[in-house]
C-alpha cells in the first residue's frame, strides 16, 4: 500500500522550518545522500589548497596594517 500526500512547496518548507534542530540535522543528511554530488564541486583544486595552507593575520596584525594604511594615506 502506498499513500501519496500533495503539499505545497511554500508549506513544506515552513513545517520543515518548525522542526527540532535535531531533526533538522537528519533532513539535511537524508537530502546530502539523495541529491548527487560532483566531485569536481567537492574537490579543491591544488591552488585552493596552497592558500588555505597559507599565513593567517591575527587581528592584532589587522589591526596595526589598518592604523599603518590610514597613516599612509595621509601623506600620500
Amino acid at each position: 500500500m502506498q499513500l501519496t500526500v500533495d503539499i505545497p512547496y511554500e508549506q513544506l518548507i515552513d513545517i520543515i522550518r518548525h522542526l527540532p534542530p535535531k531533526q533538522l540535522g537528519r533532513i539535511r543528511a537524508d537530502f546530502e545522500l539523495l541529491l548527487p554530488v560532483k566531485d569536481v564541486e567537492t574537490k579543491k583544486t591544488e591552488f585552493q589548497e596552497f592558500l588555505l595552507r597559507g599565513p593567517v593575520m591575527s587581528d592584532e596584525q589587522y589591526s596595526a596594517f589598518k592604523e599603518n594604511r590610514k597613516a599612509l594615506n595621509k601623506i600620500l
